[in-house]
């Protein structure tokens, strides 16, 4: 049996961990989705820049392999793309009908048992985060409807604290008020959890979580997906994690 996991969000789900800075996961009962087929996963999973590294979700992945049978698969559906808002996301835009359009195909072949979504830096501005949860709802409802699976585990990750402290932290002032909107969001809709990114740390941009903070954050994930809570610290075998 295979079970998949559709990415969504923008660059700090698509991943931009250098590559060479932990090392590799490999599993051949981890896959990705690639022109409609599985594929062995290989990191940069979801290559939508050539900046694409180290993601979240091979971590993930290879947690959930350790707790489940291992008879059964696990896929990655990459759909995340890079500098995107949550207006970018509408229902009615390419990046969603691609989402759509990728998780059906991966519905044939699989069973798709949860989402990832990471996404809030470029609404960290202008007050954009007072209507984050609204267009939120919005795209998390129409997907469910969409693919025909409204209980489906939704994981929402946290900004990192490190967005104020870069040369382009002027355009990160609000990135608190997106966590509390994240936060709220997963408080208020069934089937959805929060992930903090508390203690990670970023590449030298100041933007992206390095290698090491996305084995960890992968970990959290899981965690959030396994025992359907918020994880609002650091979780057991993080350090662990990043040896694998």
């Amino acid at each position: 049996m295979i079970h998949s996991f559709l990415m969504i969000g923008q660059s700090n789900m698509a991943g931009r961990g250098f590559l060479n800075d932990v090392p590799p996961i490999h599993d051949e009962k981890i896959k990705m989705l690639r022109n409609g087929r599985w594929q062995i996963m290989a990191e940069p999973i979801n290559f939508d820049r050539p900046t694409s590294g180290i993601s979240l979700a091979a971590s993930f992945a290879s947690s959930w392999r350790l707790f489940h049978n291992q008879e059964d698969d696990i896929a990655l559906i990459p759909c995340a793309d890079g500098g995107t808002s949550l207006d970018d996301w509408s229902v009615d835009g390419p990046l969603f009908q691609n989402a759509v359009f990728q998780a059906k195909a991966a519905q044939k072949i699989s069973t798709l048992s949860g989402i990832l979504w990471h996404q809030g830096e470029n609404d960290s501005y202008g007050q954009n985060y007072k209507s984050y949860i609204e267009k939120l709802s919005l795209v998390i409802k129409i997907l469910r409807d969409e693919l025909n699976v409204p209980d489906i585990p939704l994981i929402v990750g946290g900004l990192g604290d490190f967005l104020k402290d870069g040369v382009y932290g002027e355009y990160f002032v609000e990135y608190n008020e997106v966590n509390e909107a994240l936060m709220q969001f997963a408080k208020d809709h069934d089937h959805s959890y929060f992930v903090t990114a508390k203690g990670l740390t970023a590449n030298s941009d100041n933007i992206h979580f390095d290698a090491v903070s996305l084995r960890k954050f992968g970990l959290r994930y899981f965690k959030a997906f396994e025992q359907k809570t918020d994880i609002l610290g650091a979780v057991a075998g993080e350090e662990q994690m990043i040896k694998m």
